[in-house]
């Protein structure tokens, strides 16, 4: 990671390096996960998937972890939360094309993983460190079911954490940033996205033909499990390298 990105990280609150892994990879993975969208996909469990995962049996498979493991993402990870819990598990989500199954899957609003889930009781939290997201078909219109994240808005949410948010709200951003249409993260397969946790973000439907593929990594620091509220209300708790460029 360079000065200038980790610089860009403290500002933005993400990073995108294009092209970054390795295409045999993306297309063992991308394979596993198009086999089981043929075979296996249930279009009245979609709202299912979309709140966890798809493909779920997928999840641990070491085609798809190797998205991560071994395409140098780990070091770049390693650059930003040097201390970080073994990443096991994979979270695929596909926006599926409403015209392709007839179901209609839901848009997600403005929010930061793990607070104030809708599916959840709001006082559960499950937060983590970093959100590491790989592309793995072509993302090249907003309305193809891309992310759209607000950069710089995780100081934003770090302040309204500590003044105005209390555990057990529903929640999950503050009005001036709910109304917000966000960045949409456009791309090719390789296309790596490394986000702060406190980014807000929303993903919205897909109205192209093609199902839109991302895989995600969740990266906690070793002592989040312990120190959540605290991560929530100081965005640099758990990012030791970038201290200095936050002050």
């Amino acid at each position: 990671m360079t000065q200038q990105e980790m610089a860009e990280f403290v500002r933005e609150g993400a990073i995108i390096r294009r092209n970054f892994v390795p295409s045999d990879l993306v297309n063992r993975a991308r394979s596993l996960i198009d086999d089981w969208y043929r075979r296996e996909l249930q279009p009245d469990l979609i709202e299912s998937y979309t709140q966890r995962t798809f493909a779920p049996g997928l999840g641990t498979h070491p085609d798809v972890l190797a998205l991560f493991h071994r395409s140098g993402v780990a070091d770049l990870v390693e650059s930003l939360v040097p201390d970080t819990q073994p990443v096991s598990t994979t979270q695929i989500q596909i926006r599926v094309p409403d015209a392709v199954t007839g179901v209609t899957q839901s848009a997600k609003a403005m929010h930061v993983d793990g607070v104030s889930c809708p599916h959840l009781d709001p006082a559960e939290l499950r937060t983590f460190t970093l959100l590491v997201g790989i592309v793995l078909s072509e993302v090249n219109e907003r309305d193809s079911g891309a992310l759209r994240y607000v950069p710089g808005g995780h100081l934003r949410m770090a302040e309204w954490f500590s003044t105005e948010w209390s555990v057990g709200m529903t929640d999950q951003v503050p009005p001036h940033i709910d109304g917000e249409e966000g960045t949409p993260l456009l791309g090719q397969p390789g296309d790596v996205l490394l986000m702060h946790h406190l980014v807000p973000h929303a993903v919205g439907q897909n109205s192209s033909t093609a199902p839109r593929v991302m895989a995600y990594f969740r990266v906690a620091h070793t002592r989040h499990a312990h120190q959540r509220l605290q991560a929530l209300r100081d965005p640099w708790l758990e990012y030791a390298p970038l201290r200095s460029f936050a002050v």
